[in-house]
């Protein structure tokens, strides 16, 4: 059996990161993970390629040569999944879906041959026994969650991975919180499920087998979710293999806000690599977070529990949410106001959306205030009618980020944030010719070319001078900025 394992394209938006990658000759941000690790479920005679469509393009010729395509996607990709199953259907090629889009919303792709829903750690085996027989179905779907225990390395011999800024590795699924909005709980359950402290060190070993020194991103939604087997086994593992190993990984995950509740779990966090923590903040307005369930931001101080975490050497990216119920009118002032006294940089601004099968979805549908499928981007694009006017809350959103984004502010935030960090970390520095061509290109499209030059050179020798050790990550910090310009402006 010869099976295409395909990653459709992403658009361009601002986890993709496009003008940021181009400072470093890479094509995407991470590999796809889960395509990787279904490949290590498929029986070892078959003969696997994988073709991501984020760093290479899709010929007819590869799919000629494959007698099965699977493809997963999340829903940010969903035309690129749709034009590509097409493809596959003109040249009459079986097509094998799965991963979240799929998951979500099949029913939107009728001309796809077979779902395998889902974990596939359940209903993958279930389609792999029906094809040896010669009669598999077109559904396989599981209402259970599947022992993450079982889950086996990911086959990164598949992955061109020179072509990626980062690699990416999963320990736990599934989310205690379950704010309205959120598909997470919907896709993988409340209980966090969590690989062994064997597993992680295996999968450590594997990454490092490969050849790859670099940062790793682990992609829990939330990594925190069981904090006392983090503290008392997963991160003391981690730390013992860096020492052993002299350190060649860096690491950044999500989280919720609760972290800056636990001093022992930030210290362990830190001490075990850790330098950025990506948290969903949403909103400063106390009304919004009851409205969406966001339990875990409420009654608490937001910018002082960031500054908390930045201050201890985890630096805050942050989510941020405009177009709840509870909105009021100078929501977007407020907004901006708190991104840039928190001193987050990298600031996430999107419009809410109702992914299917989330609490908000079900509301607005019995409300009959939905207009369509959420396609996963939210920038400028919202799928249900606001209880804002329309216009006023497309003309405010794009005053916040013609406001966060532009150089004065974003590099007022970069120095503040700079200033306030104290990274505890014994390997800050991060030095390959990569990282020096980025530098390069830098002075040239920032420094030399572009709008921001006044800033970008106020910043380099400020932190050249005053805070050399976090040179490095002013100069990351300032490409960041470029990119997220540049997705904002032609949105």
């Amino acid at each position: 059996m010869r099976v295409l394992l395909l990653y459709p394209q992403y658009p361009d938006t601002f986890w993709s990161f496009k003008y940021a990658l181009k400072f470093v000759r890479k094509k995407a941000p991470f590999p796809p993970l889960g395509l990787l690790t279904i490949a290590s479920m498929l029986p070892r005679d078959w003969e696997l390629r994988l073709i991501d469509m984020n760093i290479e393009a899709l010929e007819e010729k590869d799919l000629l040569w494959a007698d099965y395509v699977f493809i997963s996607a999340m829903s940010i990709q969903g035309d690129s999944a749709k034009s590509v199953i097409e493809k596959c259907n003109h040249l009459g090629v079986p097509v094998v879906a799965g991963g979240p889009l799929f998951t979500s919303s099949y029913e939107s792709f009728p001309s796809v041959d077979f779902f395998v829903l889902n974990e596939a750690e359940i209903t993958l085996p279930d389609f792999l026994s029906d094809l040896e027989k010669g009669d598999p179905k077109k559904l396989y779907t599981s209402d259970k969650w599947a022992d993450i225990t079982e889950t086996p390395l990911p086959m990164w011999k598949l992955a061109k991975m020179n072509s990626y800024s980062s690699m990416n590795l999963q320990y736990s699924r599934g989310c205690p919180f379950d704010c309205e909005f959120c598909d997470i709980t919907v896709l993988y359950g409340r209980k966090p499920r969590t690989k062994s402290k064997g597993q992680v060190v295996a999968e450590l070993n594997h990454l490092y087998d490969t050849g790859w020194r670099g940062p790793v991103f682990f992609v829990d939604d939330n990594f925190i979710g069981n904090k006392l087997k983090l503290k008392n086994e997963i991160l003391p593992a981690i730390y013992n293999w860096l020492e052993e190993h002299e350190h060649p990984f860096w690491f950044s995950t999500e989280a919720s806000i609760n972290l800056a509740d636990d001093d022992e779990l930030i210290r362990w966090m830190v001490l075990t690599g850790f330098e950025a923590v990506f948290i969903g903040i949403e909103t400063p307005n106390e009304e919004s977070l009851l409205e969406a369930k966001k339990n875990q931001n409420r009654n608490r101080d937001l910018i002082s529990s960031i500054k908390k975490i930045q201050s201890s050497g985890l630096e805050v990216q942050g989510g941020f949410i405009v177009g709840f119920d509870h909105d009021p009118p100078t929501i977007f002032d407020r907004l901006t106001a708190f991104i840039q006294e928190s001193g987050v940089v990298t600031a996430m601004v999107g419009l809410l959306n109702a992914p299917k099968g989330t609490r908000l979805y079900n509301r607005l549908l019995k409300e009959g205030r939905l207009l369509g499928a959420f396609s996963g981007n939210n920038a400028f694009a919202i799928n249900f009618i606001p209880s804002m006017n329309i216009e006023a809350l497309m003309a405010g959103y794009k005053k916040v980020l013609d406001t966060i984004y532009s150089p004065r502010h974003y590099y007022e935030r970069v120095l503040s944030f700079l200033k306030e960090f104290k990274p505890q970390q014994k390997h800050i520095f991060h030095f390959n010719f990569g990282y020096l061509r980025a530098l390069g290109r830098s002075v040239i499209v920032l420094g030399i070319l572009g709008k921001e030059r006044f800033y970008y050179w106020k910043l380099f020798f400020w932190s050249l001078f005053t805070r050399p050790r976090l040179f490095s990550l002013a100069i990351h910090l300032s490409i960041y900025g470029f990119h997220f310009r540049k997705v904002s402006t032609s949105s």
